[in-house]
């Protein structure tokens, strides 16, 4: 077992550069390393599918420099403005293709009633992994959310300079509890890391950028589109809402579902951790972050029920893709992940030292 300190220095290094898929992608990449200076067009831009891999990874390295940025790229290229030229082309038509798809609902009310009303059984996903889920299941999904889950709330900390009052005050209060309440070893990125070295995934930041498809880029690189704009402040909001409305009764069903796989100590403590936490948050968002927002700003109520919506519309495309796989016997993921080691596992208990099933 590596020292806590060199696991903390691995699971924080900027990743490398991802394999290009298309050609977007491989342009940016090209120009984030100076072998290529020349970017995509509009024109170009409009050729691609905006749900599709190339655009999403493209997309993910734009924004990726607004984080740790990747090994070997220079930090100054994060304001670039060919680069941001570009990720503006995409997200515009990210952003579009995800306003044709929505507008169901036509007041904050009832777009979060629906909301929690789709959660209370849990997802296709959870519902699979509980049922019929295997340990490699749980490595996949793992994998999947590991892109947002290992810099978790980040982007989410960018709305709050842009709000005031309650909303403000409260959105602080729930970010306080996802970064540990002080302690680096409870934040909520750290106990995911945890989560997948116990699983004998490899923890560090970005590690499984290449195994992510489309599904789940979108649903991380949505946050940054509405965190990097304070007019998608309103967005940002509505999507939160629905990451705490619906985490407490999610992570229910995962708690099972590792108990009935045999998952170790430190994987279910992640979302043991979300259970009780969650639950509290979901008021607290609702009555005063979302509640703050509108009495402040009522004209952004619009806007809140289409991060609802789009946040929604996202994570249902991800379940679809994954049991979809998993109902064909096939993998979820780009490509397999290696076989795990024997023995199995080395589980990582929430105190960070180590232990066997």
């Amino acid at each position: 077992m590596r020292a806590p300190q060199a696991l903390a220095a691995r699971t924080a290094a900027a990743p490398e550069l991802p394999r290009p898929r298309g050609e977007l992608s491989q342009a940016v990449a090209a120009f984030l390393t100076s072998s290529g200076r020349r970017l995509p067009g509009a024109k170009e831009a409009a050729l691609a599918d905006p749900l599709g891999d190339d655009v999403q990874l493209a997309l993910h390295l734009a924004y990726e420099l607004h984080y740790r940025g990747f090994a070997g790229v220079p930090d100054d290229l994060e304001w670039d403005p060919d680069l941001l030229r570009l990720r503006g082309t995409l997200e515009h038509r990210f952003e579009q293709t995800l306003r044709d798809r929505c507008g169901r609902y036509e007041g904050v009310d009832e777009a979060f009633q629906a909301v929690l009303t789709d959660s209370a059984d849990g997802s296709g996903v959870t519902r699979y992994l509980l049922g019929r889920g295997t340990s490699a299941h749980l490595r996949e999904y793992a994998v999947l959310r590991s892109v947002y889950q290992l810099r978790e709330a980040d982007p989410h900390l960018w709305v709050v300079p842009r709000l005031s009052g309650r909303a403000k005050a409260a959105m602080m209060a729930v970010q306080f509890d996802e970064f540990g309440c002080g302690r680096a070893e409870r934040m909520h990125a750290r106990l995911y890391a945890d989560l997948m070295r116990d699983l004998g995934l490899d923890a560090a930041y970005g590690r499984y950028l290449d195994f992510v498809g489309p599904e789940a880029l979108a649903t991380v690189n949505l946050m940054s589109l509405f965190g990097l704009h304070r007019a998608r402040r309103g967005a940002l909001v509505g999507h939160f809402a629905v990451l705490e409305a619906t985490s407490s009764p999610a992570s229910s069903w995962m708690v099972a579902a590792m108990r009935r796989i045999g998952a170790g100590e430190a994987a279910i403590h992640f979302y043991d951790e979300h259970v009780e936490a969650d639950a509290v948050h979901e008021q607290l968002v609702r009555r005063e972050v979302v509640g703050g927002l509108m009495d402040d700003e009522p004209r952004l109520a619009g806007d809140v029920v289409f991060g609802i919506e789009a946040t929604s519309l996202l994570e249902d495309t991800l379940t679809d893709a994954v049991t979809t796989a998993w109902e064909a016997a096939g993998t979820a993921l780009r490509h397999p992940l290696p076989p795990l080691p024997d023995p199995m596992r080395t589980t990582v208990r929430p105190d960070g030292r180590g232990g066997t099933p």
